[in-house]
């Protein structure tokens, strides 16, 4: 214990060369520095009298403490001297010590023991070292800091364990993940268990091997499962195809898929010798005669046709079920073997048929016989209905020869005809459907008037043959004088001209309708033009497709139509008038005309080639396919080419979704103007075409204006939009379903008006219910549509299905199916238009209307129906027949 007289205390180093602390001042004295000086805080009088000098370690409470550090030390020793320069102060003790953080392992990295620094709020920075199996974590060292109580803090990064390795409980170590574990990334996530149908067979494995007979496909991660090809496909059938003597092929998938998602299919075909061969290897290959549609491998539905098939030969056909990883198996695919022997095949389709004569009410019919009989022919079904209703509608007529005449037609009316042939195997395929016109009356009359003149030429003889001579001398000069006229209906039309708008002209106008072709249609050189294949026909021919190479232009794919041989010059005029309106029209939704063939024969027209063809059918087939946005955009397409042509005063009178033609772009383009016409007087201050008694109409497109007084404008066009918008919404659903053309009629003219589709947005039923205005002058024109229309392209959220909004018309209701006479399943289907899935049905064993009315949702897409639009419909008229059979109105 040292006694000082005065207040301060000197502390002094030798051999040191720190830098004073506190005042950062140095002592004058050579070889020292001064620490600081000490003084007390405070006097204290009260001392123990037993033992007023003894240092009792327990009453620091009542001695002034004072703590000072000096850093850094650049020797192995030092010396400490103490200097007393005063009075009044004891030094009670001197403790000399230093603090340090321990060693210590914290986020998998390992810290050494460290000093702490010299000042109270010094951090020493210290990198770590990762553990054994561990990385640093970002690719940067760990730190850590220690502070001057030698405690650490301020953790700077870490380490993660590298692969097959996880930390442990407390973050010290990285332990190797046991057998059956794996870790395929670094990282601090533990181990996993191996997936299923794999293992390892040491500690610390990044990934898990397959076990025999199971494998990873090349884009399968290390953690999936692993995997078979599948089994053998099961169930495969046969039966004939309805046209050209094919085979269809049906199975059902693999029970077991191995344990993946995707399957496809391949088929081998091999011919045998005899119907009962017993080794298989004594069958040889089909050959590339037969073919395979829509493949023969990489299938991926579970039905396959086989054409160009030989009569009476066995046919051994194995399906083959793969999958990613089939490939990497040693083994062959597994297959499953059907054999069966053709027999004879029904007739192939009529190539054509041609128009002999016609008359008002008939019209009479030829046509050869099919390329390939297949036998002798035994009779001929001719089918036919009105161009304006479908051919749900049709007649037949029966011929067991190859000509025949149809009875009880409407004058001046277009018909569908189609024809197929039976021999003792049965009915082959429909042909093609074409399109013959029945004699309108007032040619009709004029035909008798032009046959009266040589009637009486054979009584009066020579007197008759002057007066002959004469009217003709008088027609002739009537008609160069009407030429000459300024206000021809020719003329009339060029003058007729708006803001620079080049009105459309009616080539029926021109005395030879190849006038028009001449002035309006680009006559193209054959040489430039390659046929690949008949698509069709047509009423004056056949369609082909082919390719088109102008000079200094790309080649394009186009649609050729070719006159027929032997056609009349009526018809050569009526073929030709198709281009002469075509060749008028430059816009990108309405059909675009290549040009011509007329100098050489045969004649033939060139348009552009629309790969999806007519727009209902491609809806029917995509059901389900497309957003609400895609179909709208559709719409406007079409409607965008509907306002180009009302612009030239032009009226289509047949728009419908039939007579829109799809690209494979999904552009709508307006075509088919068979019934189109100029709008010459004004009705109401409106460009009118008034139609002649007995023209054919549309009736379920025809606003009622039209079919009543025969008025047809761009407003009864829009009418036909708002129908052809709702055939859109519906995918091509037929308008006003299964009611009669008279039916429409009256419920159009009694103000009623089609519901919207199925999930249609109301913003578009809205659109629909204004274009089915009763006053043409209160509907939207094309301009007002298109702008409505780019309003909800460029909002989408307003094309969001809600429930409908009440509206002043009233709306019809979808004819309910008539199951009154439904006794079998066949006989349903048959009822829904639905009897394309009569094979599936079969074969999941739905042959009770009992079954049949417990179908949910899910049971439909398990039978293989795939179109949304056709499972809701079957499922919904499941509900509607299990409420049938509740009250007892039909028989199981």
């Amino acid at each position: 214990m040292l006694k000082l007289e005065e207040l301060q205390l000197d502390l002094h180093v030798i051999n040191s060369s720190l830098a004073v602390p506190s005042s950062k001042e140095k002592d004058t004295r050579e070889g020292w520095v001064k620490i600081d000086t000490i003084a007390a805080d405070k006097s204290f009088s009260k001392v123990e009298p037993s033992s007023p000098h003894q240092y009792q370690p327990n009453r620091y409470s009542r001695i002034n403490i004072k703590t000072r550090s000096f850093a850094p030390l650049t020797r192995n020793g030092f010396v400490l001297a103490i200097v007393d320069s005063g009075a009044c102060v004891s030094l009670m003790g001197v403790s000399i010590f230093y603090r340090r953080c321990p060693a210590t392992s914290l986020y998998l990295a390992s810290y050494p023991a460290t000093p702490s620094g010299a000042e109270p709020t010094a951090l020493v920075p210290v990198s770590g070292t990762c553990v054994p199996h561990s990385k640093a974590q970002g690719g940067t060292p760990p730190r850590m800091h220690c502070n001057a109580e030698g405690e650490w803090m301020v953790p700077v990064g870490g380490c993660v364990c590298d692969e097959g390795y996880e930390p442990n409980l407390n973050g010290s170590a990285c332990l190797a993940c046991p057998v059956g574990y794996f870790k395929s990334v670094s990282g601090s996530v533990p181990c996993s268990a191996c997936p299923s149908n794999s293992r390892t067979s040491q500690e610390g494995s990044s990934m898990c091997e397959c076990r025999s007979g199971f494998y990873r496909a090349a884009n399968d991660a290390n953690s999936s499962a692993c995997t078979t090809p599948p089994s053998a496909p099961v169930s495969v059938s046969w039966e004939y195809e309805t046209g050209d003597g094919g085979v269809s092929l049906r199975w059902r998938p693999p029970v077991d898929m191995g344990g993946r998602s995707e399957v496809w299919y391949g088929v081998v075909c091999r011919i045998c010798p005899s119907p009962t061969f017993s080794n298989p290897a004594a069958c040889s290959w089909c050959g590339e005669g037969v073919t395979f549609s829509p493949s023969q491998t990489n299938l991926k539905q579970t039905k396959v046709t086989l054409n160009n098939l030989l009569t009476r030969v066995t046919y051994l056909i194995q399906v083959q079920a793969m999958n990613e990883v089939s490939a990497l198996s040693p083994f062959s695919a597994r297959y499953t073997s059907i054999n069966f022997t053709t027999s004879q095949s029904v007739p192939s389709t009529v190539p054509m048929m041609h128009q002999l004569s016609r008359a008002p009410d008939s019209i009479t019919l030829s046509w050869p016989q099919p390329d390939r009989p297949n036998g002798d022919i035994l009779e001929y079904q001719l089918r036919y209905y009105d161009k304006g209703s479908d051919v749900d509608s049709a007649a037949s007529v029966y011929s067991e020869t190859n000509t025949v005449t149809v009875n009880s037609l409407i004058p001046g009316s277009i018909y569908a005809f189609q024809i197929r042939a039976r021999n003792e195997r049965g009915y082959g395929p429909y042909s093609n459907t074409i399109y013959f016109t029945t004699l309108p009356l007032e040619e009709h009359s004029q035909q008798i008037q032009n046959r009266l003149p040589l009637l009486v030429g054979s009584v009066m003889g020579g007197a008759a043959f002057l007066l002959v001579v004469a009217a003709i001398v008088v027609v002739v000069v009537f008609r160069s004088k009407r030429r000459e006229s300024p206000y021809s209906d020719r003329l009339q039309r060029y003058i007729s001209n708006r803001g620079g708008v080049k009105y459309y002209v009616d080539p029926s106008t021109y005395e030879d309708p190849s006038e028009a072709v001449k002035e309006f249609a680009r006559e193209i050189d054959p040489t430039h033009l390659k046929i690949e294949e008949v698509i069709g026909s047509a009423q004056f021919g056949e369609v082909s497709r082919g390719r088109y190479r102008p000079v200094g232009r790309r080649e394009v794919l186009v649609a050729v139509k070719t006159l027929r041989w032997g056609a009349s010059d009526r018809e050569r005029g009526m073929f030709l008038s198709e281009a002469g309106v075509l060749g008028q029209f430059d816009h990108p939704n309405v059909l675009k005309l290549e040009g011509v063939v007329t100098r050489s024969p045969p004649e033939r027209i060139i348009t552009e080639f629309m790969e999806n063809g007519p727009l209902d059918a491609f809806l029917r087939e995509n059901e389900g396919q497309f957003s609400v946005l895609q179909l709208v955009g559709m719409l406007r397409g079409v409607g965008a080419g509907m306002r180009y042509l009302a612009e030239r005063n032009f009226v289509h009178r047949d728009l419908a979704a039939r007579n829109v033609l799809v690209n494979s772009n999904l552009v709508c383009k307006v075509s088919d103007f068979g019934l189109s016409r100029l709008m010459r007087g004004l009705d109401h201050n409106i460009p009118t075409y008034t139609a002649s008694l007995g023209s054919k109409i549309p009736v379920r497109w025809t606003a009622p204006e039209a079919f009543q007084h025969r008025k047809f404008s761009s407003a009864s066009d829009v009418w036909s939009f708002g129908i052809l918008m709702w055939e859109v919404m519906s995918y091509g659903e037929r308008p006003y379903w299964d009611m009669s053309n008279q039916e429409v009629m009256k419920a159009v003219a009694d103000q009623y008006r089609l519901p919207a589709p199925h999930n249609c947005p109301p913003a578009l039923h809205s659109l629909m219910l204004q274009c089915w205005q009763a006053d043409r002058g209160d509907r939207p024109g094309f301009d007002s549509l298109l702008s409505s229309l780019d309003r909800l392209i460029r909002h989408p959220s307003s094309l969001k299905a809600e429930p409908t909004r009440s509206c002043s018309q009233t709306l019809l209701s979808p004819t309910p199916t008539d199951l009154s006479s439904v006794a079998t399943v066949s006989d349903w289907l048959k009822a829904l238009r639905m009897d394309r899935y009569q094979d599936e049905f079969d074969r999941a064993h739905l042959d009770s209307l009992d079954r049949v009315s417990k179908l949910t949702m899910d049971d439909v897409q398990n039978l293989g129906v795939n179109l949304l639009g056709h499972q809701r419909k079957i499922v919904s008229a499941a509900q509607q027949l299990r409420a049938h059979l509740t009250q007892g109105q039909v028989e199981v």
